[in-house]
């Protein structure tokens, strides 16, 4: 990894500027940089003006305004293997099955340049690990959140990445969740179906969009209430869209529990009882615990079940204790 530090580039809005567009802006006084790049800077809070940080490449400049861009430094495009533990639940010289832990990052990114699966799986599997999925993302096929646990399939070579890649797609490889949610969904099981895009009034959130998203399909069930607090429930997912289940769940009045992103506002108002059960869980309770999949090479049927990891299961337990738990009237 490159040791570089950062650059900073400040300079002032001119009165023939009046009204541009930040992202156009910058193009004009960083030309070295992509546009798609600036706007990448813009988006993750590495743009300011008047000390106050802008997310929106469309924000319009005024004449004397302060504009300060900070450049990350440089890092190796090529993710480096690193010895972290893996738990594999199945392995062939075609693709690796594994039960990633809440916490783990796929592959490298901003902010997790290194210390992510990609890292681990290079360590594990060696040189053959596909490439298709590109340089920072060899062998990933499909993605889970940072902070959701369970199985992930990846490929060791390009044949089985695109064998996967295909059922991916075309919808034959099958995943299911299971997740604690606020309250208990009515009716009891269902399909939710609400394009995903980006939140426009928020950058880092997706949000049902009636338009510009891409179409997202959910089907859900309660498997069981713990109170009429919370719930347990399983959910099946027809396509795959960034945080899919989270947007889906919480579009209708059901956020996952413990998610700081879509569901803060639930932790407001709480009683002991439930804070305390709340912190046997401190990230949003999402487990991908059942994959299944034509194997890409041989042809075979292969299912793997993933159990709760122990923090779900201690908030279960702790929410399952009884309904007098209960949320303090402001």
């Amino acid at each position: 990894m490159s040791t570089a530090a950062e650059t900073r580039r400040r300079f002032t809005v001119a009165r023939a500027d009046a009204r541009a567009r930040l992202d156009r802006l910058l193009a004009d006084h960083v030309p070295a940089l992509s546009r798609s790049r600036l706007k990448n800077l813009i988006e993750t809070g590495r743009v300011s003006i008047e000390d106050a940080t802008i997310t929106e490449p469309g924000y319009r400049v005024k004449p004397g305004q302060a504009v300060t861009l900070v450049i990350p430094p440089p890092v190796d495009e090529t993710p480096q293997a690193q010895a972290i533990p893996l738990a594999v639940t199945y392995e062939d010289e075609h693709l690796i099955v594994v039960d990633k832990p809440a916490g783990l990052v796929v592959h490298p990114a901003p902010g997790n340049p290194d210390r992510t699966l990609v890292n681990a799986l290079l360590a594990h599997c060696g040189e053959s690990l596909s490439g298709i999925g590109g340089v920072r993302r060899p062998g990933i096929v499909h993605r889970l959140d940072k902070d959701t646990s369970g199985l992930m399939v990846a490929a060791k070579h390009d044949a089985a990445h695109r064998g996967l890649s295909e059922q991916f797609a075309s919808r034959r490889l099958s995943r299911t969740y299971r997740a604690v949610v606020w309250g208990v969904p009515r009716p009891a099981q269902g399909r939710i179906e609400g394009a995903i895009g980006r939140d426009p009034r928020n950058r880092k959130r997706m949000a049902v969009r009636e338009r510009g998203g891409k179409a997202a399909i959910t089907h859900y069930r309660v498997v069981e209430s713990l109170s009429t607090l919370w719930s347990l429930v399983e959910c099946r997912l027809e396509t795959g869209r960034t945080h899919q289940i989270r947007v889906h769940m919480a579009h209708r009045g059901h956020p996952l529990v413990g998610d700081a992103l879509y569901g803060g506002a639930r932790r407001r108002g709480l009683d002991e009882r439930v804070r305390k059960t709340l912190a046997f869980c401190p990230r949003q309770a999402l487990h991908a615990a059942a994959l299944s999949f034509v194997h890409p090479v041989s042809g075979t049927e292969l299912a793997f079940e993933s159990p709760l990891p122990a923090d779900i299961h201690a908030l279960i337990t702790a929410a399952s204790a009884g309904d007098d738990i209960s949320i303090t009237k402001p």
